[in-house]
């Protein structure tokens, strides 16, 4: 048998994400705006001219990057959140979804984190849209449930925040584990549980106050 010819966008799409990764490897000690187009085509195994078939700069490459690095993530919980009926128990599902996640694609979590704290420019406004993103599907989300139906929009948004920045500091707490073991991750995911029960069961007593 011989192999079907590979078509020119068949090409295309594997050289774009020759360089998506050749740019996330080099990205795995460093921050986006110390990375070259030079260094990230040579990687890649391409020259350097041809990068400007797949990206028209530098910071659009990033910013790919970004949706992608949250991309699956999103989808992920997205998933958790709807399926709750059926999963019983939300917060526990949910953390257990991002501590897999952030273990499977740690390049791409600790890119997140650097260029969300210490980055700047496109690619540092990407990753601040897409955690608004985030939190604003999630905002959607706790709308439905029949104990927060008669929250404010500002509220629900509130919570929600609360919510992605506690996750915030979980994927940190799993990137910068010592020792790497289990032990540890379990300890972690335990806290971050912790956080999320906090969250919820403030929510009764603010709604008596407000």
């Amino acid at each position: 048998m011989t192999a079907e010819p590979v078509t020119r966008h068949e090409r295309k799409e594997r050289t774009r994400r020759a360089l998506l990764d050749a740019a996330l490897g080099l990205l795995a000690d460093r921050g986006f705006a110390s990375l070259s187009l030079r260094e990230v085509t040579k990687v890649a195994g391409i020259v350097p001219t041809a990068f400007y078939r797949h990206f028209a700069s530098m910071d659009e490459l990033g910013v790919a990057l970004v949706e992608e690095s949250m991309r699956t993530l999103r989808d992920m919980i997205r998933s958790v959140r709807r399926g709750r009926n059926a999963s019983g128990d939300m917060i526990r599902e949910s953390v257990r979804t991002l501590y897999e996640q952030v273990r499977a694609h740690e390049n791409h979590f600790r890119f997140l984190v650097r260029e969300r704290y210490g980055g700047g420019g496109a690619v540092s406004r990407a990753v601040a849209v897409e955690l608004k993103l985030f939190s604003s599907e999630l905002a959607v989300d706790l709308a439905r449930l029949d104990f927060l139906r008669e929250w404010s929009t500002e509220d629900l948004h509130m919570m929600a925040e609360l919510i992605v920045t506690a996750m915030q500091a979980t994927v940190l707490d799993l990137l910068e584990a010592r020792p790497r073991d289990a032990g540890t991750d379990e300890r972690i995911v335990r806290t971050a549980e912790k956080r999320l029960r906090l969250i919820a069961l403030g929510v009764p007593s603010w709604r008596s106050r407000t």
